[in-house]
């Protein structure tokens, strides 16, 4: 079985290096098809080979390779035309009369060209195009009337000078990971060597010699991505300069002073125009607008994979007597059916999803950060609730419930409330308590509502018809002439003549 290392030696050797499956199999003596296997794995991508087959042959027809090099350079090796397959086309799209022993000897010389200058363009300090440096920075903000200051995370391209940042709650890894995805995808593409500082998230341990343990997570996303990793020597953040003077830039141009804002995600779409509309600026050596260089940035970059990585991790936890595991040293609740039992917890950099060990879903938290320590979901545990009533008042759900279902609950009858908190367990599980209380309150209008009549009128507000009106009767009555008794009347009817 290869391990971590060999698989990312076999991809380095094959895949950036250009060495043929058989030269590696010889050197790791392992059979061929092994080695092919992992080099060309389906669900972790490796690394885009940069060379490009090119062989020599007329000159008329170097330029015509060389651009196809260019579009094969960023897919990976089983999906490049091979010297063959450039002949053949050569032949048939341009009236080619060389040899194909010309356009193989071709590509080979061009193997070891383009060798050497990947070697150099490795490192992203040396501003090539599709090179980048991440790092985060932090900045003040206000959320909702709050004074906050949240960490941001920044992707900067030497080459052009351009960059693309996303505001967290977090420098966790899932933040980390979820930044570089969300920026890779909105770009298109995927900077072929990027550099880092020896942040936690990627870096699990440095050894003497600069070699460094990569965190699972971390390993995992680069080889579903495929780029290169370059990290800083400790304590020497000079060597990701660029990024660095980017962090201060995008904070003093776009961050100051705070800005306020109610939802994270709606801001954070804002800052993709920010940096959009930035690179209308000529850059402040080349003389170029760096949207132009940033052009070329994006033709170097390497391929998006077919499926978008998801960036989360499992971690296995025990529920305690109540229910509530403990994720990061945060409190979630589960269901009193899984008390003291072992569940999963799904964390990403904004959700936390406890699930079965067969990965079914129990319950779906927003993620805890600051200083909030406890996440209660009430909905599974209604159901218990309902069995016994009466302990539902020394719960801290009681106490959040609005008033209007507190005084409800206090006025209803046992099996009344065992029926309303089975109904709330069914409606919370649907929508939030907003609805359920508009429900309760259009069903009180006229006294203490059934829970039955409250189910009705819940079903009519979210299926959009509402409660019906009332029928409104008139209280006001025409005027009338006064009305009199007595025998006047019939006097009157004789001097008319009486009644024929």
């Amino acid at each position: 079985m290869l391990t971590v290392t060999d698989v990312n030696y076999i991809r380095q050797e094959i895949n950036i290096k250009g060495q043929s499956y058989s030269t590696v199999a010889k050197k790791m003596n392992h059979d061929v098809r092994t080695i092919k296997k992992y080099a060309d794995l389906e669900e972790l991508p490796e690394k885009p080979l940069r060379q490009k087959r090119v062989a020599r042959v007329m000159d008329p027809v170097k330029p015509i390779l060389d651009q196809w090099l260019k579009e094969d350079s960023n897919k990976k090796k089983k999906f490049r035309r091979t010297a063959k397959r450039m002949y053949d086309m050569l032949i048939r799209e341009h009236e080619f009369e060389g040899s194909y022993r010309a356009v193989r000897a071709y590509v080979s010389e061009r193997k070891k060209d383009m060798l050497n200058e990947n070697a150099d363009s490795a490192l992203p300090l040396e501003a090539k195009p599709g090179t980048a440096q991440v790092d985060f920075g932090e900045a003040p903000f206000i959320e909702n009337g709050k004074l906050v200051e949240l960490p941001f995370l920044v992707l900067s391209f030497p080459y052009s000078n351009s960059f693309l940042f996303q505001v967290f709650r977090s420098q966790n890894r899932e933040s980390f990971l979820e930044g570089l995805k969300r920026i890779f995808h909105y770009v298109g593409g995927v900077p072929k060597a990027i550099r880092f500082d020896n942040l936690t998230p990627a870096v699990k341990k440095i050894f003497p010699h600069g070699e460094r343990e990569l965190t699972d997570e971390f390993q995992k996303f680069v080889f579903h991505y495929g780029f290169e990793t370059e990290f800083c020597n400790p304590a020497s953040g000079n060597e990701k300069g660029h990024v660095e003077s980017m962090v201060k830039y995008v904070r003093n141009n776009f961050l100051l002073p705070e800005l306020s804002f109610s939802q994270l995600e709606n801001l954070n779409q804002t800052f993709w125009v920010m940096a959009e509309e930035d690179r209308e600026r000529v850059h402040y050596s080349k003389k170029e607008l760096i949207s132009s260089l940033f052009e070329e940035d994006k033709d170097s970059l390497f391929q998006l994979p077919e499926k978008e990585y998801e960036c989360v991790r499992y971690v296995e936890v025990k529920a305690d007597k109540y229910g509530y595991v403990k994720v990061d040293n945060r409190q979630y609740s589960t269901s009193p059916r899984f008390a003291k039992s072992k569940v999963l917890a799904k964390i990403s950099f904004d959700q936390v999803e406890i699930v079965t060990t067969d990965r079914e879903s129990i319950v779906l938290h927003t993620r805890l950060y600051g200083e909030e320590m406890k996440s209660m979901k009430w909905q599974p545990y209604l159901e218990l609730m309902a069995k016994r009533p009466m302990a539902i008042k020394y719960t801290s759900f009681y106490e959040q419930l609005p008033d209007k279902w507190q005084n409800y609950l206090e006025a209803c009858t046992i099996p009344e409330r065992q029926q309303a908190l089975r109904l709330m367990s069914v409606l919370l599980k649907e929508h939030n308590l907003s609805i359920a209380t508009e429900a309760l309150e259009k069903a009180s209008l006229y006294g203490h509502p059934s829970v039955e009549s409250i189910k009705q009128v819940y079903y009519q507000l979210i299926n959009g018809r509402g409660i019906r009106e009332e029928i409104q009767v008139s209280t006001s009555v025409p005027s009338m002439p006064p009305a009199t008794r007595g025998i006047s009347h019939y006097d009157f009817l004789f001097e008319k003549g009486g009644i024929s």
